[in-house]
């Protein structure tokens, strides 16, 4: 029971600091009057042209999921990369076919024009 104290006193002063600093910024925040165009879409300083309910490409969806799957191997390749010679022929010859599945689904997505845009 007494290894958990630090972590308790721990919880409680960042729980703490995080409401002082909140209290200190609502009570030091610039008060002015709302302007109805702080409620509009920023870009760039320009005022929008149209909607912001707009269509997007489904090949744009289709990128950000590739993207995810060769962040998720990148995610995995470095701590086996630092355990390599600790995990020996056996980690490594399954970190092989995990990286030969990923390409495959890479190959797919390329054939199916998921990398090509538009």
């Amino acid at each position: 029971m007494g290894e958990y104290v630090p972590l308790g006193i721990y919880t409680v002063v960042t729980v703490l600091l995080a409401l002082l600093l909140m209290g200190v910024a609502i009570i030091l925040r610039k008060r002015g009057p709302t302007r109805p165009d702080k409620y509009t879409n920023y870009e760039c300083g320009e005022l929008p042209e149209g909607t912001a309910r707009i269509r997007f490409h489904a090949g744009y969806y289709l990128v950000a999921l590739v993207f995810i799957l060769f962040d998720v191997e990148a995610l995995f390749l470095f701590p086996w990369a630092i355990s390599l010679r600790a995990l020996g022929w056996f980690a490594f010859i399954e970190m092989t076919l995990f990286v030969l599945i990923l390409f495959l689904g890479w190959i797919y997505a390329y054939k199916k024009g998921a990398l090509e845009w538009m």
